[in-house]
């Protein structure tokens, strides 16, 4: 009797090594952040976490969250009440471009340990803090949708897919950190970010906002080499 194409594929994906699908996935997520319209489709996701590491920062500081919007442009903003000055306000506004890439690299970390389920955990958490914070329509319609893949993936899919779709959020979100300081930069020299994070933290502190690009450029890749370094690792085992 003849395998159905589901069943061939499933025989496919878990006969494939460990170390494939680290090097599929990663080059996969390489060219959507490389990409043009599929980034600035997937983007979302990245915008969605740099919101969340403010919110996180914000309350680990003890400042009052107000709320999070996420725009269709792939911006966003988060609201919180406290001291317009100190080291409080700076981490808090430090906190948003490094997110996507630390918790790549916090994933990265926990599939290392083959913690897949913890990484789907974490996710869910991240998504349901975020949309008890939304304030607004097209962040309620990102949060919602990002959750019922995650839910599909999460209560549906069966294992093998569940740890390619886990590699591939890992990598994204590794990846996916280093571009937005690119761009931030690029957008500071063309004088259209003058109200950025980094010229944020330029006001708050005595350190040029150019300098806090360079230190969240560094935190990025810093990540993005450490996380591939966990990531890899089966590939040369």
């Amino acid at each position: 009797m003849s395998s159905s194409p589901a069943e061939t594929v499933s025989d496919i994906a878990q006969s494939t090594p460990p170390g494939t699908i680290t090097l599929v996935t990663g080059g996969l997520a390489l060219l959507v952040v490389l990409s043009g319209r599929p980034w600035r489709i997937a983007r979302n996701l990245i915008t969605l976490v740099h919101e969340a590491g403010h919110a996180l920062a914000a309350v680990l500081v003890g400042r009052r969250l107000q709320g999070i919007k996420l725009h269709s442009d792939t911006s966003g903003v988060t609201v919180s009440r406290g001291k317009p000055e100190g080291p409080g306000m700076a981490f808090t506004a430090l906190a948003g471009y490094p997110a996507a890439a630390v918790l790549g690299l916090v994933f990265a970390g926990l599939l290392s340990s083959d913690l897949i389920t913890v990484v789907l955990i974490m996710t869910a958490l991240m998504l349901l803090g975020v949309l008890v914070m939304v304030r607004n329509t097209y962040g309620v319609f990102t949060v919602v949708a990002s959750s019922v893949v995650l839910g599909l993936v999460a209560l549906v899919a069966p294992s093998w897919f569940q740890a390619i779709f886990v590699y591939l959020l890992t990598w994204f979100l590794l990846f996916g950190g280093v571009r937005p300081v690119v761009e931030l930069q690029i957008k500071r020299r063309r004088g259209a970010a003058r109200d950025s994070d980094a010229d944020q933290l330029g006001r708050l502190t005595a350190m040029p906002a150019v300098l806090w690009v360079l230190v969240m450029a560094v935190l990025t890749v810093s990540c993005l080499f450490a996380g591939g370094l966990w990531l890899l690792e089966p590939t040369v085992a």
